[in-house]
């Protein structure tokens, strides 16, 4: 569990310290820390010196006593009468002339934290009490008073907007005297690439420092020092790295230096984009993989053939849309998934035990929707369904707050939330979200990871009481769990069921696809406040500080939805015929494709099979001829494999004997190329397609010219042939369906060709393929594009501008879900069939001019001559074999 897991091993490096940037307001910052003694009944017999730290913050004075005992004094500046020290020459200052560093504050209200060192909420003390602290260091005195005099002149400003923009001046004034110290560099050698001024972000709070980048290393140097002088994240362990919006702005990046963990390493937000952008770039310099190759498309590509689990597929997309365990407003989002809070078993065989992941929460409950319409359809401009949001910090943490009580007092000024209103039961707080007028919110990931704590008040909490006396403690779990262990568990084989794998698409559709704004999410009942959604504002254009915080402030406490990763349907998960899948997420899924000696996603046909593509890399040449002056155009081998034909740019077809190795027919049916070759069923007949506009038919029987068909008004570039048909594509920009009737071999009389469908293109067919059910067809251009068609109504289903070149070759997986194409920009592009989705695209080293595959596996031929072999999920090359000496 990413959060409680980075919470636990915060303690741990601090635990000797209560201190927390948890316990300044929002959008307050900490700016230095003094060694000094809080002086208590100053001239009487019991006076008394608590030695501690003295914080001084951008809002409030903070003393952290050194004995845990004694409660830390959090002072608001605003709340402040006066803040003075000897020189001020004050009568009622007499006291302090005698005590060296000292400093007099005079408040009307101040808080006591962590009193006998117990986390509860905060005690409030008022009326007007003076607190006397002397600094180990007296020389500091005149600028910390001076310090505290700015950043009491601000607390003191009307509106919240002025307020902002002094304490921000004062910050970048700090920032700016400051550098990042060289000397913490790990070695004397480092290069120093970058410096720039950024703040690491954390839960509810940012801390401002230096960012240094080196030639080998990631440095952020807080302005404060704390949590440590400095944080370092070395380079060659740096696996992926996100820009992140934060605060509706372009200004985030998140480093991991894990492959899957939703656990960031740093987290950092700048100043201006141009800083963001420039770090991005030097940092992805060093990583081999870097994160652009892994597009919200290529994981859907690993999830639907079952590389990934459903847990592991969500938290990429969350990742992917900006959603991060470091930033409460956009903490990752997870459905709810049962619906069944009551029953003594749990039965994921009956479709009644599960949430309609096709409608979000709002709209589950038919009465209540029906309530929110009403009202939606009687507001102006702009309209929203739901009054609140599926995730906010106050969502996360309402989850959260028994291992994270400190984030809840934070959130709430040092209050938890009222008893009844806390997390007590799973079952209540499914009733609420079905029922509530304003309750929509969904799951956080860690009610589908391993760890429980966050169910069980292991930090004896004291949370309140319930109307009718009831302490809150543990969260209550249905009936169906013998314990929080057995709940998350069940939850996990929920997530990872069969329903859920074939129904999770849908839920994806509403929170990061095609039916999360516009007017799919109207016809949803999908429709948020405005300001919840990207682009929803733009803080740039509003001018009046005031109304920008004020704005930023609502925004952050209401709600973000997540960033939309796909704009069509998503496609569904591909389930396998038999066998059940993995039941838990926590089991290692492998990360290149599956064997094919085990249970396949993919339905491979007896072709796919017969190619052995687990032996694939073993590819070695045995032999080699030239048989040819120019470009070999075209290869087919006789069913029992004793014979090759080849078509070539020499305007020649040749026959092969693989038995006797010899050169056995030499056949020119006309001066222009030969561009590719197919043999019939029966091996009896070769057919030809060539540039001068025909097709060619030679009998292999009687060794002559057969037949010829004049369809086309250009080359012909690419032929196929399935159940009695042939599909010719040519340059004339069209692809043509023929009916051929066999003639009289023996006779005079000639093949009969009925044209049974033309496919009309704007430019030049480059390339065709057709599934294996003949009903699916595509075609490449010779200007990028791919088309999909319906052959039996000759319409076109999609058209991609997937290449920005010529099509060299594409061809549909074994199981006519995935087209793969191969183009001049030196591209692999996939499309899924049923939503003519771009879901993947590889960039190779040079062009590829041909290519097999078995929807897993690639074996293609390079501009070079170099055969490779494809692991297409991730993108590698994982075999190079020494093929021709030119293209092939």
């Amino acid at each position: 569990m990413a959060f409680i897991r980075k919470r636990r091993q915060e303690q741990e490096l601090y635990s000797k310290e209560r201190f927390s940037l948890l316990l300044l307001n929002l959008e307050e910052y900490y700016f230095e820390q003094h060694r000094a003694n809080h002086i208590i009944s100053k001239g009487c017999r019991d006076e008394r010196k608590i030695r501690g730290s003295l914080k001084i913050c951008s809002k409030s004075i903070i003393f952290e006593p050194d004995e845990n005992l004694q409660p830390i004094i959090k002072i608001p500046l605003r709340d402040c009468i006066s803040i003075k020290a000897p020189e001020d020459n004050e009568a009622n200052n007499l006291f302090l002339r005698e005590i060296s560093g000292g400093i007099s504050v005079v408040c009307n209200q101040v808080f006591l934290i962590k009193e006998r060192n117990v986390i509860a909420p905060y005690k409030t003390v008022r009326g007007k009490t003076e607190h006397l602290f002397q600094l180990d260091v007296a020389g500091k005195l005149g600028d910390v008073v001076q310090t505290l005099h700015q950043l009491y002149r601000a607390s003191c400003l009307d509106k919240m907007g002025d307020q902002a923009a002094m304490i921000t001046a004062i910050l970048q004034s700090r920032l700016a005297r400051t550098s990042f110290d060289k000397n913490r560099f790990q070695s004397i050698s480092e290069t120093l690439r970058m410096e720039c001024k950024a703040e690491m972000v954390t839960p509810l709070v940012t801390n401002p420092g230096h960012v240094c980048v080196t030639d080998a290393n990631l440095y952020f140097q807080p302005l404060n020092g704390y949590p440590k002088p400095v944080v370092r994240i070395t380079l060659q362990n740096v696996r992926r790295i996100y820009k992140r919006r934060h605060g509706l702005m372009p200004l985030g990046l998140e480093v991991f230096c894990t492959e899957n963990d939703i656990c960031s390493d740093i987290y950092l937000k700048f100043y201006n984009c141009q800083d963001r952008d420039e770090l991005y770039y030097l940092i992805a310099t060093y990583i081999e993989n870097h994160i652009t190759e892994h597009t919200a498309e290529s994981y859907m590509l690993q999830w639907q053939r079952g590389h990934i689990s459903n847990y592991q597929y969500l938290l990429h997309l969350n990742n992917l849309a900006d959603r991060s365990c470091n930033d409460l407003s956009q903490y990752p989002v997870f459905p709810w998934i049962i619906a069944d809070y009551s029953s003594a078993e749990l039965d994921l065989t009956k479709p009644a035990t599960f949430r309609d992941l096709s409608k979000p929460i709002g709209a589950l409950n038919k009465e209540r929707l029906e309530r929110l319409l009403t009202r939606y359809e009687e507001m102006p401009e702009p309209k929203f369904m739901y009054g609140s949001h599926y995730s906010s910090p106050g969502y996360v943490l309402f989850y959260l707050v028994r291992v994270a009580p400190e984030y809840m007092l934070c959130l709430q000024n040092g209050k938890f939330d009222h008893a009844d209103r806390m997390f007590n039961s799973v079952a209540e707080t499914w009733k609420n979200c079905l029922d509530g007028a304003t309750d929509f919110k969904e799951l956080i990931p860690e009610f589908y990871e391993n760890d429980s704590s966050f169910l069980v008040n292991s930090l004896k909490l004291d949370l309140g009481k319930r109307q009718g006396g009831k302490t809150v403690e543990d969260v209550e779990l249905p009936p169906w769990a013998s314990g929080p262990d057995d709940f998350l568990r069940k939850s996990q084989e929920a997530l990872e069921s069969e329903y859920v794998s074939e129904h999770l698409h849908e839920w994806i559709d509403l929170i990061f696809g095609c039916k999360q704004k516009g007017s799919k999410a109207v016809t949803a009942c999908n429709v948020f406040h405005p300001l919840t959604y990207e682009g929803g504002v733009d803080l740039n254009s509003i001018m009046d500080p005031n109304e920008k915080v004020a704005l930023l402030t609502q925004i952050l406490e209401f709600g973000q939805t997540p960033k939309q990763l796909f704009t069509t349907p998503h496609p569904q998960r591909i389930m396998p015929k038999s066998s059940s899948r993995t039941s838990s997420h926590s089991v290692s899924i492998p990360e290149s494709p599956v064997s094919p000696h085990e249970e396949s996603f993919e339905d491979l046909t007896e072709e796919s099979i017969t190619l052995a593509w687990n032996n694939i890399s073993k590819l070695r040449q045995e032999e080699q001829y030239k048989i040819h002056k120019e470009a070999i155009t075209g290869i087919a081998v006789t069913c029992n494999g004793s014979s090759v034909f080849t078509t070539s740019q020499d305007s020649t077809l040749k026959m092969f004997s693989k038995e006797s190795k010899t050169l056995q027919r030499s056949v020119s049916f006309s001066n222009m190329a030969l561009s590719s070759c197919i043999i019939l069923p029966g091996d009896t007949t070769v057919i030809s397609s060539s540039w001068d506009n025909n097709i060619y038919f030679y009998s292999i029987a009687f060794g002559r010219r057969q037949d010829i068909l004049m369809g086309h008004d250009d080359a012909v570039s690419k032929i196929c042939w399935r159940n009695g048909c042939l599909y010719s594509a040519s340059w004339d920009s069209t692809v043509k369906v023929w009916k051929c009737v066999p003639g009289e071999t023996l006779s005079n009389k000639r093949n009969c060709f009925e044209l049974l469908a033309e496919l009309e293109h704007d430019v030049s067919v480059n390339t065709i393929d057709l599934t294996a059910s003949n009903t699916i067809l595509a075609s490449g251009t010779k200007e990028g594009t791919i088309s999909v068609w319906d052959v039996t109504t000759a319409t076109v289903l999609h058209q991609l501008s997937c290449h920005s070149g010529t099509v060299f070759d594409a061809a549909f997986s074994p199981d006519g879900r995935h087209l793969l194409s191969a183009g001049e920009d030196y591209c692999f592009k996939v499309i899924d069939v049923q939503t003519g989705m771009l879901i993947s695209s590889v960039t190779a080293d040079e062009p590829q001019r041909c290519f097999r595959w078995d929807g897993n596996t690639v074996l293609s031929g390079s501009q070079s001559g170099e055969l490779l072999t494809w692991d297409l999920l991730s993108g590698k090359v994982t075999e190079r074999i020494k093929g021709h000496a030119g293209n092939t």
